[in-house]
């Protein structure tokens, strides 16, 4: 077995890339499905919708709660426990036919596929050359998973029943626990403390960076404009005028993968020692620009699609330029800052997705296009008032 701070192989990255797009790909398998499930479940939309709420809301408890503990215990160990609790929760996910039980298992899908979180910093504890282009291919798999999770769940919902997705996707994390735990070097434990002088570190690095705490919010106010959209389009696309089937929602997934090829980019333009405040100034006029295609143009296909991909490219480019400016913050924390910045991201999703489904339910598309635009504004806003560097 080798030791710390030596190569990965590509096999080895290949791995932890694959299973960090698996494990997190199950929280939004729910989006383009929501129909479906409320047609099974013979329950409204909005209580549907709830299914995808919990799921993201899971995902922001585990960040917090869960993902400190990769600072303190064997990483390795960590993502066996989680995913082994994931494909439990997958399995009640896909038998269960109580409301109940389908929304606590889907807050449980969400709490423990935060595994993604913990395979990011343990790759970069185990090198000491290319970290960042370690890193990067494994955020990339990230993305990929967030993206095709979408098309997976559309196709395998239309051509078989949407229980089939989370029973396939259990049998996916079972394969990828097992390649996880096959080659991969046990980390030594770093910090000493208990668990709760752990979370209360993880809080103190919140109080400690103003930086953290202003990238943390505009994080979580773009990514919830990007669950807004992606639950209201659900809606949208499967009623009048263009009353689509979910694997032709799911096709719309495949136009965001546009988003993820151009992370490197960005990452590259941060690690240059480009000026952060320039780059997300850039990112979120692209953000602002996609909600006016959409409002402009809500019927058209090619609007839609010329909106999905900007949108996601700048919501994505947003996260990879934030990222690379709390790794610079205090290397020695990055752990618990990268929990802080995560957890408030993913709340800000959980959140602009259950805001989304009011939304929709008050006013429609017109009114959610409103809400997004509001979200991204109050985002803008606070890239230009933000100091350029942590003082």
């Amino acid at each position: 077995m080798m030791s710390e701070k030596q190569k990965l192989s590509t096999a080895q990255i290949l791995i932890m890339s694959v299973t960090a797009g698996i494990c997190v790909a199950n929280v939004y398998y729910s989006q383009p499905i929501l129909g479906a499930i409320a047609s099974s479940l013979k329950i409204d939309e909005k209580s549907a919708g709830l299914i995808s709420v919990l799921s993201q809301a899971g995902y922001g408890l585990g960040l917090f709660f869960l993902t400190p503990l990769g600072d303190k215990m064997d990483r390795k160990k960590l993502i066996l426990y989680l995913q082994l609790a994931l494909v439990a929760a997958l399995v009640a996910m896909a038998l269960s036919r109580n409301l109940a039980i389908i929304y606590a298992s889907s807050l449980a899908v969400g709490l423990f596929a935060v595994s993604a979180q913990v395979i990011l910093p343990m790759a970069a504890s185990l090198v000491s050359e290319n970290r960042g282009k370690i890193v990067g291919i494994i955020f990339t798999g990230i993305l990929v998973g967030v993206l095709a999770a979408r098309v997976f769940s559309g196709f395998i919902t239309e051509w078989l029943s949407w229980r089939y997705v989370f029973g396939i996707s259990a049998i996916m994390v079972a394969l990828s626990t097992i390649l996880m735990q096959t080659d991969f070097p046990s980390g030594k434990d770093r910090f000493a403390g208990s668990y709760a002088e752990l979370l209360q570190s993880t809080f103190g690095q919140f109080k400690r960076f103003e930086t953290l705490r202003r990238t943390a919010l505009i994080g979580a106010l773009t990514f919830g404009t990007l669950s807004s959209f992606w639950i209201a389009l659900t809606f949208h696309l499967s009623g009048a005028p263009f009353n689509y089937q979910t694997d032709t929602i799911g096709l719309f997934g495949l136009l965001a993968v546009t988003g993820a090829l151009l992370v490197p980019l960005f990452g590259k333009l941060s690690d240059a020692g480009g000026k952060p405040k320039r780059s997300l100034i850039i990112t979120l006029s692209l953000v602002i620009a996609s909600i006016l295609v959409l409002k402009v143009f809500p019927f058209s296909v090619i609007a839609l699609s010329v909106a999905v991909v900007l949108l996601d490219i700048g919501v994505q480019a947003t996260q990879v330029t934030n990222i690379a400016l709390i790794y610079s913050l205090d290397s020695k924390a990055n752990s618990r800052i990268n929990t802080v910045y995560m957890t408030c991201y993913f709340i800000g999703g959980a959140t602009g997705a259950l805001v989304g489904l009011i939304c929709w339910k008050m006013g429609g598309w017109e009114m959610v296009t409103w809400q997004m635009i509001t979200f991204a504004a109050l985002a803008f806003l606070m890239v230009i008032i933000g100091k350029d560097k942590e003082r």
